[in-house]
């Protein structure tokens, strides 16, 4: 870092929160990896009006900081990486806070000669947090002159150091999965037992070293064989056999114990029994057969490597799916914004927070960016999603369960309340939770404490509760399917996620920030949405929300077409309004209408106004206010005359 001369307004003057809440999020929208992390230290440097700003990597085993991006008096300060020992950025590393010096740095720090280089005068410096709490990083910024304190500042850094977290932790995630990969392969190709991969006619597809050695055979002479040649012809017909019954079974379950074993033949003419398993698996539409023959030493250490690996690797893989879906935050609409002004309000605070919204609107996402800027952040966030367990099963789930509380309770195990203790509990779904289960819910939010499923003594835990839904639960207190003393405990801080129709020239930024990831992805060029796509974008309805759009985006860049993306194919027709009746069109001279003409020009023109506002019937947008009606007399009128939203 050197310093330089020339002085400008000081740092934060006359900023506004929100107008640099938007030029940093606008600044980094469509950028991912490496090239985030530029545009987020450039723009903040901007917005903000410092000298520098920098975010980093942080090695734990050396305690050195290596820059990923490093913007210092308009330009870029290259490999940058420092030993934190008696620097600021080692007061955030080990307290994991937000660390502000408005002023007078060197006087703090006066034997470190980089800020003395650089001229520094003040310093603001941040945690990148894994969602275990563990340290990934830090982003800073450094100034020659002072930095006033300013709140709302620190809530802007702590979501965009939330997001910067995010994107190292899903770099982090893709090199992971690349490592895990070739773990498996390199044990593949060091097991001690065969491991033989056969296509659905029974040949011989892949073979790994050990089973070249067990059949004393190489593997050019074995690829491409009858498996047949090389098992009794009784055993070729069981195994036709088990494929047959593997194939019936559902995903997840296509997997077998030869039972009594197999014969195998050496191509020499010796044999040999052994024990074997059998899964089938499918890649691309075909169907292949994995082959395990072992012998009864190794059988269950090998099995217990090989399953380990590839459980990592699918978890590292959906971990890093939840990662790249992250998009939904992307926007400047003032929809989005005033969530993320709430967000910033709510999340230093223990509120309960209830977020309400429309599936695919990212309510997961939002959980995530409230625990992240709050003061649990260090500790973790449990996710569960009330929908996906059996009823039978979510209290269990929710607060575990004693050894023999149940059939199958042979352990102890630890619920999801008692694993969030300090931290934060999303309860996804919150609407699907049994009635008989809510009371015990209620239980913990007020008193802080549950007894597990078969237990006798009561826990106690310091658990912060989001909910999120997509049901109207004040609908479901009147029905009598939710508690209200419930809701009312979870509605103490209610968070709207506004639909994606709702959110205008947002959808137009998510799509080129999906359409540029998804190039970059499968390494195809894209030019830039052009004015129709956008018309287009925004003129459907989008039920799914950004879930959906994500879906219809990366279906537009497979089928594009020279550097253009395809709507013609990935977008969803929108219905188009009804063809005027004849009953609309103007009457003869001196004619006069039947009422039962009247009924149906009413009819038409409801239907019309419908059309064109996606069949929102109230608000701002809707159809009453097309029509210049009370949306209750409106709803009574289409009621009257069996007006239905088709399905």
């Amino acid at each position: 870092m050197s310093s330089s001369s020339g002085e400008s307004p000081l740092p934060l003057h006359g900023l506004e929160a929100d107008a640099a809440l938007r030029a940093i999020l606008e600044g980094t929208a469509t950028e991912t990896g490496h090239g985030f992390f530029a545009a987020l230290v450039q723009n903040l440097a901007k917005a903000l009006g410092t000298h520098g700003a920098w975010v980093t990597e942080y090695f734990p085993e050396t305690r050195r900081l290596r820059a990923l991006a490093f913007w210092m008096d308009g330009g870029w300060v290259k490999d940058y990486e420092v030993d934190i020992a008696g620097t600021p950025c080692e007061r955030v590393i080990d307290t994991a806070q937000l660390v502000h010096f408005p002023d007078r740095i060197l006087e703090i720090y006066p034997h470190e000669e980089e800020l003395r280089q650089a001229g520094a005068v003040s310093y603001m410096g941040v945690p990148l947090l894994n969602t275990d709490g563990t340290i990934l990083g830090h982003m800073a910024v450094i100034d020659r002159r002072p930095i006033p304190e300013e709140p709302r500042v620190h809530a802007i850094f702590r979501i965009f150091a939330a997001r910067a977290a995010a994107e190292l932790q899903r770099l982090r995630a893709e090199a992971e999965v690349r490592a895990r990969e070739e773990k498996v392969r390199r044990l593949l190709g060091s097991a001690m037992d065969a491991i033989i991969e056969l296509d659905d006619h029974f040949r011989i597809s892949s073979v790994n070293p050990a089973a070249e050695k067990v059949f004393q055979c190489r593997s050019d002479r074995m690829i491409g064989e009858d498996f047949r040649r090389f098992i009794d012809q009784e055993d070729a017909r069981r195994l036709a056999g088990l494929i047959a019954d593997l194939d019936r079974r559902p995903p997840g379950r296509q997997f077998c114990w030869v039972s009594g074993g197999l014969t195998a033949r050496c191509p020499e003419g010796s044999s040999f029994p052994a024990e074997a398993t059998l899964s089938r698996f499918e890649v691309r539409r075909q169907k292949f057969t994995t082959l395990i023959l072992r012998n009864v030493r190794d059988r269950i250490e090998a099995e217990q490597k090989i399953q380990s690996l590839q459980t990592e690797r699918e978890i590292l893989r959906e971990e890093l799916d939840a990662l790249q879906r992250d998009g939904a935050l992307i926007g400047e609409s003032p929809a989005l914004t005033q969530v993320l002004r709430d967000i910033a309000q709510v999340a230093p605070t223990d509120a309960t927070v209830l977020i309400a919204g429309e599936t695919g609107t990212g309510k997961e996402l939002v959980a995530r960016a409230v625990h992240a800027a709050s003061a649990r952040r260090e500790r973790p966030l449990i996710t569960v999603n009330c929908a996906a367990i059996p009823a039978t099963l979510i209290e269990s789930e929710l607060f575990g369960h004693e050894p023999g509380a149940f059939t199958g309770a042979t352990k102890r195990r630890e619920g999801r309340f008692a694993l969030a203790d300090k931290g934060t509990i999303f309860l996804d779904e919150i609407g699907e939770l049994p009635l008989d289960l809510q009371p015990k819910l209620l239980r913990v939010l007020q008193e802080g404490e549950f007894d597990p499923v078969g237990g006798s003594a009561t826990k106690k835990v310091n658990v912060r509760v989001l909910a999120a839904t997509n049901r109207d639960l004040a609908k479901a207190v009147k029905d009598g399917r939710f508690r209200e003393d419930l809701f009312y405990r979870l509605n103490v801080f209610p968070l709207r996620l506004p639909p994606l129709r709702e959110r205008g020239d947002d959808i137009v930024r998510l799509a080129a920030a999906f359409a540029q990831r998804f190039a970059a992805k499968i390494g195809r060029p894209l030019a830039p949405l052009t004015a129709d796509c956008a018309r287009r974008l925004k003129a459907y309805g989008w039920p799914g929300n950004v879930r959906e759009l994500q879906n219809v985006i990366e279906r537009a860049v497979i089928t594009a077409a020279d550097g253009k993306l395809n709507l013609d194919r990935a977008l969803p027709e929108a219905a188009a309004p009804p063809p005027m009746p004849a009953a609309m069109q103007e009457p003869s001279a001196g004619g006069i209408r039947t009422a039962k003409e009247f009924e149906e020009l009413e009819r038409a023109n409801i239907l019309r106004a419908l059309a064109t506002t996606n069949w929102k019937v109230s608000g701002e947008g809707g159809a009453a206010r097309l029509l210049g009606m009370n949306p209750s007399t409106l709803s009574s009128r289409m009621k009257a005359l069996k007006i239905h939203k088709p399905s």
